[in-house]
């Protein structure tokens, strides 16, 4: 391919596709710039993106407003190199050989917009951090991956 380091494919989960992940997917493509893809999902999809999300994430310039939420299915997760979930729990199916990491993250649905920031920002932050982790050398091993904001699940 050619490609001096390996593209991963990041799935963000949660429940309703409508917030944390959406938000998730949105930042992780900012901050990888081409990178790595992104796509997120949630178990039970709800009809569109939580109105609160669409206006925290305008404040960054990202319009969330034309996303509509999807389901969660075998053929995303085994898209993922790695996926991320946030509160979907058991719903999440595990597939053999994914790198998973669980956030622990309020959902943002019906909160006041300062809380929605803070968990916006906090995404961003988490986000940052696994873009880097993702873009270091094959070399860096396994290990790394366990800090990349959050816990990997093992099952």
């Amino acid at each position: 391919m050619g490609r001096l380091h390996t593209m991963a494919n990041v799935l963000f989960v949660c429940l309703h596709n409508a917030g944390r992940s959406q938000m998730s997917q949105a930042l992780f493509e900012r901050a990888a710039g081409g990178a790595h893809e992104a796509r997120s999902a949630g178990t039970a999809p709800a009809e569109r993106v939580h109105p609160e999300v669409v206006e925290a994430m305008r404040e960054l310039g990202i319009d969330l407003s034309g996303r509509r939420p999807r389901a969660l299915t075998r053929e995303l997760a085994e898209w993922a190199d790695v996926v991320v979930t946030m509160g979907c729990g058991d719903e999440c199916p595990y597939i053999p050989g994914k790198l998973y990491l669980d956030w622990d993250l309020p959902d943002p649905r019906g909160r006041p917009l300062d809380e929605v920031r803070a968990t916006r920002d906090e995404i961003e932050r988490r986000v940052r951090e696994l873009v880097a982790q993702l873009s270091r050398p094959a070399a860096a091993g396994g290990a790394a991956s366990e800090r990349a904001g959050g816990s990997p699940r093992v099952r």
